[in-house]
């Protein structure tokens, strides 16, 4: 293996990975807050209590963004070089910033309790493997810090 390519093996799995996550994110989020919107609150698969509306919001943005991140790492993946580094690092940061904050979101949905639908639930379950998903992946991207085996670091 050649050097500074221990992490790139993976890096593409879990990009690959993140992104379906992100989309099947965005798509229950998005259903989710449309049946909102049109006051189906009691509708059986979606439920909800008062931090419903919040959850639903954070959920999209964090989407958005970690869906964004991902194209941002692939980027990195295919130049593999510390300028592609810098510009992967922050955006998997803010991805995972916003998807930690509907993280929180989820954790206050299932303290307040309530009844929660199916797809709520499932997008909760989501929301989990994202975050646990982006932190993996913005450890591997940094792990270029500990290790040149690992990939490029942050000085030229």
């Amino acid at each position: 293996m050649a050097v500074g390519n221990g992490g790139r093996s993976l890096m593409g799995t879990l990009l690959a990975v993140n992104f379906v996550v992100y989309l099947i994110l965005l798509g229950l989020a998005g259903w989710s807050l449309d049946k909102y919107i049109d006051g189906e609150q009691d509708h059986p698969h979606l439920g909800g209590n008062p931090s419903t509306i919040f959850l639903l919001i954070f959920a999209l943005i964090a989407g958005v963004i970690g869906a964004c991140s991902v194209f941002s790492g692939f980027l990195h993946q295919r130049v593999w070089n510390s300028v592609s580094l810098a510009s992967a690092a922050s955006s998997a940061i803010l991805a995972w910033a916003t998807t930690v904050l509907a993280f929180g979101l989820v954790c206050k949905q299932i303290i307040m309790g309530g009844h929660r639908g199916k797809r709520l639930q499932t997008l909760e379950a989501f929301i989990i493997i994202s975050g646990l998903n982006q932190l993996l992946y913005l450890l591997l991207l940094h792990a270029g810090m500990f290790s040149s085996r690992f990939g490029p670091a942050y000085h030229s």
